[in-house]
């Protein structure tokens, strides 16, 4: 087939998708695909002609656009094929606030939060207690998230997001381990544990894209019973979002093993670290066959 290859964009996590697009492009290579590279930041415009000149689409986009629904809204359009959830669910799952009122509505355990459209009035107080969680409501990677014991350090952290012109989602911290869990087309893989390294309070930008910089077990060393909690909750999420193909989930796990949701990824990373291949990888799924396997469910 010949295939469009959509990396880049220019969310803060341009610099990520171009990493894993060329892994991408060399497994697709090596499948006998055609292979032409796109980069929305660079030539959104030629996007409905390059789609109707390919076969297909597989977009390696990480926030907006990409994950929120415009690309595939596009190449819908163009009447191009691509692997993955439609625009409607991607919009609704990169949204963390909308993502935790449908987990909520579902009976989903998500941490408490409180969302801020806007700069609080003057004499504001959150909802929540400290320590707590404030992050941008529709970033990804871990990208500007902060862990504030006080006032003064929350201040800052939403300061520094609404500089960029995003809203702001607190929520309570969870004490507890950090897993993830993709879903592969009808089917949960076996979950990750993640482990930080030294220097990272929790699975931050720097843990997650350079290598040996955090620890991830996969399999879980985790009980069957708890895996499969976490593997049922996992495919619950994909389907209550609407979404298609593929999609990855991550969790906080307390010693008492309360399950939390945080947050589901319609396009998981697909660099040499990243987490959905390796769980591919446990059950017998290489990269190149992953890729091949998102092919055929896209189309």
């Amino acid at each position: 087939m010949h295939i469009l290859l959509i990396a880049g964009g220019w969310s803060s996590e341009r610099e990520v998708s171009l990493m894993g697009a060329e892994a991408i492009y060399s497994a697709l290579k090596e499948l006998g695909h055609e292979v032409d590279f796109f980069d929305p930041a660079k030539e959104l415009s030629e996007l409905p002609k390059r789609a109707r000149e390919v076969d297909f689409a597989f977009i390696n986009l990480h926030g907006a656009p990409g994950e929120d629904g415009l690309i595939q809204a596009m190449l819908e359009l163009a009447g191009c094929p691509y692997q993955g959830s439609g625009p409607g669910p991607s919009m609704v799952a990169l949204n963390k606030v909308c993502s935790k009122i449908i987990f909520q509505d579902n009976g989903i355990k998500t941490p408490k939060w409180e969302f801020l459209p806007i700069r609080p009035d003057k004499g504001w107080e959150s909802s929540l207690e400290f320590p707590m969680v404030v992050k941008p409501n529709c970033g990804g990677s871990s990208v500007d998230i902060e862990m504030v014991k006080d006032r003064e350090a929350l201040n800052r952290a939403m300061e520094n997001i609404f500089k960029k012109s995003e809203t702001v989602l607190l929520e309570e911290k969870i004490e507890g381990k950090e897993i993830t869990c993709g879903v592969l087309g009808e089917r949960s893989l076996p979950p990750v544990l993640i482990e930080p390294g030294d220097g990272s309070r929790f699975f931050d930008y720097h843990s997650k894209y350079t290598k040996g910089a955090a620890k991830e077990i996969c399999p879980a060393p985790i009980s069957d019973h708890l895996t499969s909690r976490i593997m049922d909750i996992a495919l619950k999420c994909h389907k209550v979002l609407g979404l298609s193909g593929y999609s990855r989930t991550d969790f906080i796990v307390t010693s008492e093993e309360e399950i939390y949701v945080l947050e589901v990824n319609t396009l998981p990373g697909m660099t040499g670290t990243s987490l959905l291949p390796q769980e591919a990888a446990a059950i017998g799924i290489d990269f190149k066959g992953l890729i091949a396997r998102l092919v055929q469910e896209g189309l």
